[in-house]
């Protein structure tokens, strides 16, 4: 059986993601779907960009 491998986004990636959120006001859920990635992975982002 393979591994999947895991999808690497950049530091710049996460940043402007998580900034669409915070700054912008666009639901967790439409920046996720902006970029292609689950809506789990963008709450984490937020999360570390507001820390």
């Amino acid at each position: 059986m393979t591994k999947l491998k895991r999808a690497a986004y950049s530091a710049a990636i996460k940043l402007e993601t998580a900034q669409l959120v915070v700054d912008q006001g666009y639901t967790q859920e439409d920046a996720a779907k902006a970029i292609g990635v689950g809506k789990s992975t963008v709450s984490k982002w937020v999360t570390q960009l507001k820390q």
